[in-house]
This record gives C-alpha cells, structure tokens and sequence, in this order.
C-alpha cells in the first residue's frame, strides 16, 4: 500500500503533462495561421499564441515554408569570413527571396565558430573548446547540394565536417530530431532556458521550414528546446535542427514592409521589427536561376 501511495502523484503527474501535451499539439495543428504566398512555392506562415493556448506562455511564431526545394525556389548560404552584417543586408546582397539567421558566431571578432564551408571552399573552421571538445551546436549541420538542404549528425571523428561531399556546409545544433525520431537533449541551462530561438526542419516530403520563435518579450516569451522539438514534430518535420538564436533569431523577406523583417528580433528589447543584430552567416533562399 505504501507503494501505490507514493506512485499515485507521480501517475497523476505524467497523465496531466500527457494532457497538457496533446491540447498544445492540438493548438498548433489547428492554429488559423495567416499565410502568405511569397513566392512559387514558398509560404509565410505566422502566428501568435496566447498564454491559455501554447505552453502557458505568450509565443510568436514565424516560419518559411519551402516547396520542393531545388526547383522554383533554392536554398543556399551568405557569409562574411570575418565581418558582420544584419540578416537583410545579407539577403539584399544576394537578391535572395528571404533569409534567416544561420550558425553561431564571435560577436566581438567577427566570423563563424562554426565550420562554413560555400561553393566547395572553406570559409571557417570550427572552433573547438573545452579542451578540443565539441561543444553540443558543433555535432550536427546543415548541407546543401545543388539547392536541396538536408540535416546530418556527426559522424563521431575529428575531421567530420572537412569530409563532407556536398559544397555547402554549416555545423550547427543541437540537433533535435533526426529521421523522425527525437534526439536527447540535455538539462544545459542553454537548452532547458526560453529564448528566441531559430530551427530549420524537413518534412517526409522534402518540404523544408524555416522557423523563428520570437522571445524575451512579454509578448513572447520564446522556448527551450524541449518546447521547440514539440513544435517542429506538430509542424510534421520528421528532422530538425537548432540554429544561434537570442538576439540574432530574425527572418527576412525581400520586399516586405519593416526592411523586411517579419518577426521581432530582441536585441534593443523592444516589441518592435528594428531590434536586428548583425551576424556572421545567413541561409538563404533563392530563385533558380
């Protein structure tokens, strides 16, 4: 009897978070998303949840939703080796249709800490700490190949990324889901903490999503990755992948009011399209050409 009396808070527990957990699924699949057609197959989708609908915290939503990559549309990397730009003065640059946030960066040095490599060249290395160990946004990366993108985990060697056959490369992570399976994910203040953040999914059918969680506002509060593993499985993405986020979480569309930026990046901790940082690296998508 003592047994089941200690089990029962903890049954009880796990069938309200199971719950809780489903209505929140619920909520996402069916959010009236407004949606905008930016281009041959490439939808804006946005949303903001109120604090009673998702998570029990005010959440902002944003994300790109690009149909059968390689073809109309193509998905490609900008970069500076050292120098920093903002997202739409990359995006511009480039012509691009729109573009977001890539990889982690030196803020006071300028250039990626994580490997780049674009059109088969090099751009940076990545930076090891630690004592030459990888840190978790250094295990996994995305790859692109002749506009396609796909999500790949390392491999376990020193010299994975300098390995790797397809001419544009971006290390990044933590990686969170992988062939339609969640990956753990460890209680790293990083992970467990909300922040803006910014993820790249597939689904199945090769529909690739580039999404924003907008945060550390009171409008948004953003999401630990626990949260946004949850979000990118109920969008139907069967692999994703955590980019930098923070105040560098921004997603820029060519043509849009606001310079272009649609969500509400932090960084001058205002409500408002202005708050872009300038990063080192950007994914890009493209008109093909």
């Amino acid at each position: 009897m003592r047994i089941k009396t200690l089990l029962l808070p903890f049954v009880l527990l796990l069938a309200t978070q199971a719950v809780a957990q489903h209505a929140d699924s619920l909520t996402v699949v069916k959010a009236k998303w407004q949606k905008d057609r930016i281009a041959r197959h490439v939808r804006l989708y946005r949303h903001h949840f109120n604090k009673k609908e998702l998570f029990a915290a005010n959440e902002n939503i944003t994300y790109l939703e690009i149909r059968r990559p390689g073809k109309r549309a193509v998905l490609g990397l900008g970069y500076e080796q050292q120098e920093l730009k903002t997202v739409p003065v990359f995006g511009k640059a480039e012509n691009a249709i729109a573009a977001i946030n890539g990889t982690f960066f030196d803020i006071k040095n300028g250039g990626s800490v994580d490997f780049i490599k674009s059109g088969g060249r090099v751009i940076n290395p990545t930076r090891l700490e630690n004592e030459g160990k990888r840190a978790r946004h250094q295990m996994a990366a995305v790859v692109i190949h002749a506009g396609k993108l796909e999500i790949i985990r390392w491999d376990g060697t020193a010299d994975w990324e300098n390995k790797l056959p397809q001419e544009d490369v971006m290390v990044s992570g933590p990686l969170l889901r992988l062939d339609g399976q969640d990956e753990r994910i460890d209680s790293a203040a990083f992970n467990k903490l909300r922040h803006p953040r910014t993820c790249i999914g597939i689904k199945p059918d090769g529909k690739v999503i580039l999404l924003t969680v907008d945060g550390r506002q009171e409008q948004s509060a953003g999401m630990n990755l626990f949260e946004l593993t949850r979000v990118m499985r109920w969008l139907g993405c069967s692999s994703a992948i955590n980019l930098d986020g923070g105040g560098s979480t921004t997603l820029w569309v060519n043509g849009w009011p606001d310079d272009g930026v649609v969500n509400f990046p932090s960084d001058n901790k205002k409500w408002d399209h202005a708050g872009t940082r300038k990063v080192a690296n950007v994914i890009l998508v493209k008109a093909k050409k």
